[in-house]
């Protein structure tokens, strides 16, 4: 259960206070188990989905029930909203040199499996599992380099600086003063900054680094598979909706 758009007052609602009222009424209905789909970005909480997914965290925990608090890497859908756009001649558009970020992502069906996964393995309980797709981490240049190959094009790259996003950021802050109902905008700004230079995977707490060797995979869908049946079938069944970045819907 998540927000459907990470603003301010839907993320919660849905994010803590939906998870926390299905919780308490499986706690009395007798459940003793609860399999959480949270997300690896509440490592580094600095948008308010993340501290809402993060209190819901706490309370699970707190609750006394078994439980698993899945931390999932980024799914390969959210990669693939300029698959048809780079399949028609377009560009790949990146923030910076498309090396501010990398992620290991794994495709739904094998992050469904693991979650089953949680409900017969004890050593999945009581746990926050961080997991990742097989494969290496790849940066936003690897995996445009990688649809330009299978599609046999020539690399066509659009670097915006993330000067732009920061920009932005203080732009939409200072109109918040003025109006209010622009929270929300401000905070989707915020972000689209955070994805483009925050990796998905496991934060050292000692080094306060993002380590792609401590976090772990799972499954066998690789997002080169993942890019080769969008190309061939579409997008279709893929869609991010509210969540669409370059003009994926």
């Amino acid at each position: 259960m998540a927000s459907r758009t990470g603003g301010i007052k839907d993320s919660w609602d849905v994010d803590y206070l939906a998870s926390k009222t299905v919780m308490d009424v499986a706690k009395e209905s007798g459940c003793n188990q609860f399999v959480l789909l949270s997300a690896i970005c509440v490592q580094r909480p600095l948008l308010t989905f993340q501290k809402a997914k993060l209190k819901f965290e706490e309370a699970l925990m707190a609750s006394g029930m078994n439980y698993s608090i899945v931390r999932p890497t980024a799914f390969f859908k959210s990669l693939g909203g300029q698959v048809a756009s780079v399949q028609g001649g377009g560009p790949y558009v990146m923030f910076g040199d498309g090396q501010l970020a990398a992620c290991k992502p794994i495709s739904e069906k094998d992050l469904a499996s693991y979650m089953a996964d949680c409900i017969e393995q004890p050593e999945l309980q009581n746990k926050l599992l961080p997991i990742g797709g097989p494969g290496e981490a790849m940066t936003a240049l690897q995996q445009g380099q990688m649809l330009f190959d299978i599609l046999g094009k020539e690399p066509k790259f659009v670097k915006v600086p993330i000067e732009i996003m920061e920009g932005a950021i203080k732009f939409f802050d200072f109109l918040v003063g003025f109006f209010p109902s622009l929270r929300d905008t401000a905070e989707f700004a915020k972000i689209g900054r955070y994805y483009a230079a925050e990796s998905m995977l496991v934060l050292d707490p000692e080094t306060d680094a993002y380590d792609a060797s401590q976090t772990p995979s799972y499954g066998e869908d690789t997002l080169e598979g993942f890019f080769r049946k969008c190309i061939e079938e579409g997008m279709d069944g893929q869609e991010l909706g509210d969540a669409a970045v370059f003009g994926q819907k």
